[in-house]
């Protein structure tokens, strides 16, 4: 990748580029020869169980984490040689709450601006605790905060340098839905601004904010793309099953050639496949029978990660079963 004055010939469209990344921690590998394009302004979702190197190939991709193999660059500066160009335009956020607890919000954002030597210090802790609803609670001190509220106080602290460049580690974990919906209302707003976010998850319901997703298992790179596109990319065909005995139906299902997976989701079955034709015969034949109702209908991203990880080999399986 040529660079110029330190920036990429990527250019501004894009965020990151990376190619070949590969991380080993001793003789095991858990990213493996990955490749991305971040395009800039997008929330870019790493989609994945845990253990599955969502977090490692982010903080490479950052310069966080020098890669053993590949290379590239973030906000147009090399990651293996100016990590620390990238560091000063990266706000990050971690899963667990890392600011001090014995200080009031106040004086954590006051903490964090000093660090980062933000120009006039004051109006900026000013201005964030306005942007983030803190200004009533600014005297509050931080260990006695719920888990939404110390979401937004992390939110404003990795916000408090003006950042590029937003990364969300499992950034909603152990908060509850009312608050989770006001954190991405916020991403939405700053991405809106011209911020670029690349948030690691295993929720769907946060994978659906996403304007792309990585499906990331065992420290391959399984699929990438668009997220409303995904499970058309893999050829997934579904039909909603409703009504009674699902449970006895489901087993039936599954011993069926034309279906690949049967997932329950509440008082719904998601029948899926790669084969539309068969997947269509053998609903039509349970819909005459009854009595539950099918409905043809299009796979979500749940649907596309299901199938997806039945297919993934574990890296550690062999670590497991000795």
């Amino acid at each position: 990748m040529i660079t110029v004055a330190g920036r990429s010939s990527a250019g501004p469209e894009l965020a990151i580029s990376v190619t070949g990344l590969t991380k080993r921690f001793g003789n095991r590998t858990v990213v493996d020869d990955f490749d991305m394009d971040v395009p800039r302004g997008t929330i870019y979702g790493f989609l994945g169980p845990n253990g599955s190197g969502k977090t490692t190939t982010i903080r490479m991709m950052c310069g966080l984490l020098t890669p053993d193999g590949g290379g590239g660059t973030c906000l147009g500066f090399d990651i293996r040689s100016q990590s620390q160009q990238i560091k000063e335009r990266v706000g990050y956020m971690t899963q667990r709450f890392s600011l001090y607890e014995d200080l009031t919000i106040r004086e954590n954002l006051d903490f964090i601006a000093r660090m980062y030597g933000v120009r006039g210090r004051r109006a900026r802790v000013d201005r964030a605790l306005e942007e983030l609803g803190l200004a009533d609670r600014a005297r509050q001190l931080a260990g006695t905060l719920s888990g939404g509220w110390k979401q937004r106080l992390s939110l404003a602290a990795c916000m408090i340098h003006d950042p590029e460049l937003l990364l969300l580690d499992e950034p909603t974990a152990g908060v509850d839905p009312k608050a989770r919906r006001d954190f991405w209302e916020q991403i939405r707003r700053l991405v809106d601004g011209g911020i670029t976010a690349l948030v690691s998850t295993h929720y769907m319901d946060e994978a659906v904010q996403c304007d792309f997703i990585a499906y990331i298992a065992y420290g391959r790179k399984l699929i990438a793309g668009k997220a409303r596109e995904i499970p058309r990319r893999i050829g997934l065909a579904m039909w909603r099953v409703e009504g009674e005995n699902l449970g006895a139906l489901a087993e039936e299902l599954r011993a069926c050639p034309g279906i690949d997976q049967v997932a329950r989701f509440g008082s719904v079955l998601h029948v899926v496949g790669t084969d539309a034709a068969a997947l269509d015969a053998v609903a039509e034949r349970f819909a005459r029978r009854g009595p539950q109702t099918w409905t043809r209908d299009e796979p979500g991203l749940e649907d596309a990660f299901i199938h997806l990880m039945a297919g993934a080999q574990d890296n550690f399986a062999d670590r497991i079963a000795s």
